[in-house]
């Protein structure tokens, strides 16, 4: 019997190789590169828009402002507060001090002004320091002290809008209601809110409208409170208050920065209460700190928001060498009480077209002794700008520190001694008779103080022209001040 097997079946495919196998096939010519097509309008827009660039870019800087002017009004403004979270270095420059009130203006009320001072009340020379914008006394608590050691009596000052002196006064302010449609608005919101809600239906009901007429002369006042901005006008009226009220005169003036440019006028307009004038790196119209440092508003807030933004500024424009804790203490004294306005308002008032030379040669200014203390090592640009300083004051003394053009503890010391040199090499001038008296107000001060420690940490009282001597806390509401 035959045995049928079958076969598995091979794959058609394998079949098909093996009964016709497939020659190698020759390569195919390359194909042609195909024509880049141009993009399309489309993807043109989304490769590269313009618009949604500059949408963004302004979406965010809007944000970022925003941001910085509410973290700047949420900051703490309550002068207690803010004095109660000062370092310890600056606590002990405000212990060191008192404050006068001055008057910046006629129709403005009075400000405080804070002080420091060393050296005997009867001594020969007496010098007032005045600081540039940005600037404070506390960069000269080491010159104040190492002149009252040489029995000079020396004093700084800050000025209105500066340091723990004030910064802002609260003004009266009246407008006059206009035709315009908001003004209109107001008005009438003003006459509801006192006559209360029915009064236009009632006027409506009675005759047919609503007479607002008489509102068209309305005068209303209110208080604002406005930062203190200090030109040359008001910066005559603090020098010659301050004079007066501390019996300096004839008072030898040291000009710091831009005070120089300010206290102009004054100078030639009161000769007889001068005896030399010291400018200590003071641009005839310009100023240490750079004005859009403190103005512009998202710069301020991170300038004065960073510690190490404000030494970087400091070390570039003021200062040779940083150091920690008095940069700091500049930091707080602009950022604090709205410092950075006042500041701000200082600067914008400053003549650019001061001419010194013009001014040294007035009738006021001629003849007066003038001295020129310059940084000699900030720059070669620096140096040369003070030595015609120098040439335009007319025979001015020119000397040289090793500092910057803003005051540090490294270098007071040298720059005390040139200020001592100058005004001790002076003729001695007359000046109003010393009552017997003030040795015994001194002492009377000193026990007041002792006293007064014990109540309110610390004080003064001082009975000269029956004023109110200054307590140290009067910016805070937490003393008394001395008035004119």
């Amino acid at each position: 019997m035959a045995i049928i097997s079958e076969e598995p079946q091979s794959p058609p495919q394998l079949r098909h190789r093996k009964s016709n196998p497939k020659p190698t096939p020759e390569p195919e010519p390359e194909p042609e590169p195909k024509p880049v097509s141009p993009p399309t309008k489309s993807a043109e827009t989304a490769a590269v828009n313009p618009f949604s660039f500059w949408f963004y870019f302004t979406l965010s800087v809007s944000l970022i402002t925003l941001t910085c002017l509410l973290v700047s009004s949420l900051s703490p403004q309550d002068p207690k507060s803010w004095f109660l979270k000062l370092p310890p270095i600056l606590r002990r420059h405000y212990s060191n001090g008192r404050t006068l009130k001055v008057q910046t203006a006629l129709n403005h009320p009075q400000v405080e002004v804070f002080s420091i001072q060393q050296g005997p009340l009867n001594a020969d020379s007496r010098v007032l320091i005045v600081h540039g914008a940005g600037s404070s006394s506390f960069s000269f608590q080491h010159v104040v002290k190492s002149l009252g050691t040489r029995n000079v009596r020396a004093v700084a000052i800050d000025l209105p809008g500066s340091g723990f002196s004030d910064k802002s006064v609260v003004v009266m302010e009246e407008s006059v209601g206009g035709s315009d449609p908001f003004s209109k608005m107001w008005d009438v919101y003003e006459d509801i809110r006192e006559k209360g809600i029915f009064w236009g239906f009632d006027q409506l009901v009675e005759q047919g409208y609503v007479n607002l007429e008489e509102k068209e002369v309305r005068v209303s006042k209110r208080e604002r409170v406005k930062p203190i901005e200090l030109g040359s006008e008001e910066m005559g009226r603090v020098l010659g208050q301050v004079v007066d009220s501390m019996e300096l005169a004839p008072v030898d003036l040291v000009l710091h920065d831009s005070a120089l440019g300010l206290s102009a006028n004054w100078i030639s307009e009161n000769r007889g209460l001068i005896r030399s004038v010291v400018v200590l790196d003071g641009a005839p119209s310009g100023m240490a700190l750079p004005l859009w440092v403190v103005g512009v508003p998202v710069v301020r807030e991170i300038v004065l928001g960073f510690r190490f933004v404000f030494e970087m500024v400091l070390g570039k424009c003021c200062v040779k060498s940083v150091v920690a804790a008095e940069a700091e203490a500049h930091r707080i004294l602009l950022k604090g009480r709205g410092g950075a306005s006042a500041v701000v308002g200082m600067g914008k008032k400053l003549n650019c077209s001061f001419d010194l030379s013009e001014w040294s040669s007035r009738d006021g200014v001629k003849g007066l002794p003038f001295q020129v203390i310059w940084s000699g090592g900030w720059s070669d640009e620096w140096t040369s700008e003070g030595r015609q300083t120098a040439d335009a004051l007319l025979q001015a003394k020119f000397v040289t520190h090793s500092g910057g053009r803003w005051m540090q503890e490294h270098n007071s010391e040298e720059v005390a001694e040139s200020i001592y040199e100058f005004v001790s090499s002076l003729p001695k001038s007359p000046r109003k008779a010393v009552e017997d008296t003030i040795p015994d107000r001194s002492e009377e001060k000193h026990t007041a103080t002792n006293d007064d420690q014990h109540h309110h940490g610390h004080g003064h009282e001082h009975g000269h022209h029956g004023h109110g001597h200054a307590g140290f806390m009067d910016s805070y509401g937490m003393g008394h001040g001395y008035g004119m």
